[in-house]
């Protein structure tokens, strides 16, 4: 097995190699070996000190420096296949569909060469293309009529959909690009010329019923983000058993595809594997460090935090949170995905992402701003002194104003209202409503008394 992979990006409308990652720990060690990462001679002195789509990602600045970590780089963590692809995909190697980390070197390899954002594994893009699938259109009808058994149904006409079903998460889902004939195909089976909209069409799986209301309510629980002011993407659509979710990582232009790039905040604060998470303080640490708009951006997602807690969304870990960055420099939160009433799994899902000192799952949100601005704060002063020794590691740290993220904050006060008035006829399903109410007139008090 080859102990190093190529990194290829896509830019100006094809793809580069712009870099690789070679494994110094063994193979069976999976995500926790030990690696080597740089970017390519050519590729670094081009976009050299590039953060936005040029780079690997945030913390990995484009240049002729090398990247010694004791585990995977984190963005390549992101690329793995996991849930549902993950399972197929070992099956298509030979391997038990419960493999563990020892399968991950051998699964980045053949199922990373069409994953979300425009960073690919040339290798795995090899594979695929050893292996064409015909080019098969299917009207939105057939895919939301045969729901979580449309995959069975591909592979039974000799479709392999590992190059389309590499997206993290448990539930079953399907990249599917709309064509010019007005048809769905598998996303990695179209080529870009022929892309008009680009899809994740998540599936409802089993038979529980709350699993079930999960995935009919993201649909309005988008709805509701809109009307909370948060950043929203597009308009979902649920069909029989299948979510069609427009994808923002791709622009459709007259001439050509643009990939965006993405990156989780797993990436994003450095933290590797599936369990660990950061506390929210990190995250925004990180978001002033990196992001164009750095006082936006925090706005933003501590909007989205008081929107987890109002309606019960509790899966708020590492990867259900990701930033965008395009060719011009620059970097921000990518749109809200993943909101829904998390709730209601039967697993009893527990918060996951928290502030720190501050969050028994219902934090109190004037010491959240005191604690962000102290931060910010710090890392100024921090800076200023690393720059009197003229040793400035990292792009300086925006400051906060307290006023300004108070007034952010107090402007959901009356969509929180109206919704837990008005609930149902937003798209709230009675018992959702019933069950939130409380929870969402809290918010709005709490959010009300900021001074």
């Amino acid at each position: 097995m080859n102990a190093e992979c190529t990194l290829q990006l896509f830019a100006d409308g094809a793809w580069h190699e712009v870099g690789s990652v070679s494994l110094f720990g063994a193979e069976h060690e999976g995500w926790k070996a030990h690696t080597y990462a740089g970017y390519a001679v050519e590729w670094a002195v081009r976009h050299a000190g590039a953060r936005d789509a040029h780079a690997f990602a945030c913390q990995f600045p484009v240049g002729l420096q090398a990247f010694e970590e004791p585990h995977w780089p984190v963005f390549l963590i992101d690329m793995l296949p996991q849930g549902h692809g993950r399972e197929e995909l070992l099956r298509r190697l030979g391997l038990a569909p419960t493999a563990g980390i020892e399968a991950d070197w051998r699964l980045l390899l053949a199922g990373a060469g069409n994953p979300i954002g425009n960073l690919r594994i040339k290798e795995a893009a090899q594979s695929l293309a050893e292996h064409p699938d015909p080019m098969q259109g299917f009207s939105d009808d057939e895919v939301a009529e045969r729901g979580e058994h449309f995959t069975e149904y591909l592979a039974q006409h000799g479709l392999f959909v590992a190059g389309s079903s590499g997206v993290q998460g448990e539930w079953p889902k399907l990249l599917m690009t709309r064509a010019d004939d007005g048809l769905l195909y598998l996303d990695h089976t179209l080529p870009d010329e022929r892309a008009r909209q680009h899809y994740i069409v998540k599936f409802g799986r089993g038979v529980d019923s709350q699993l079930a209301t999960i995935l009919r309510q993201e649909a309005p629980y988008m709805e509701l983000a809109t009307l909370l002011g948060l950043r929203v993407h597009g308009r979902l659509e649920l069909r029989e058993r299948a979510l069609f979710i427009p994808r923002f990582d791709r622009i459709v232009t007259p001439k050509r595809v643009i990939r965006l790039g993405q990156e989780s905040i797993a990436t994003l604060t450095g933290i590797p594997g599936f369990g660990a998470v950061p506390s929210h303080d990190q995250v925004c640490l990180q978001l002033l460090a990196r992001c164009t708009q750095p006082e936006t951006e925090v706005l933003e997602y501590i909007k989205r935090d008081v929107a987890n807690i109002a309606l019960g969304n509790k899966d708020n870990h590492a990867r259900n949170t990701a930033l965008q960055r395009d060719f011009q420099g620059n970097v921000a939160l990518a749109p809200l995905y993943d909101f829904a009433p998390m709730y209601l799994h039967p697993d009893g899902i527990a918060r996951r992402i928290r502030w720190e000192n501050n969050d028994d799952g219902h934090p109190d949100w004037s010491r959240v701003l005191d604690r962000l601005c102290d931060l910010a704060e710090q890392s100024i002063a921090q800076q200023a002194q690393q720059a009197q020794k003229r040793r400035p590691k990292h792009r300086a740290v925006a400051g906060l104003r307290r006023e300004v993220l108070v007034q952010g904050l107090k402007g959901m006060v009356p969509a929180l209202r109206h919704i837990a008035k008005e609930g149902v006829a937003l798209g709230l399903e009675d018992a959702v409503h019933a069950y939130l109410r409380p929870a969402i007139e809290n918010q709005a008090r709490q959010l009300e008394a900021l001074t």
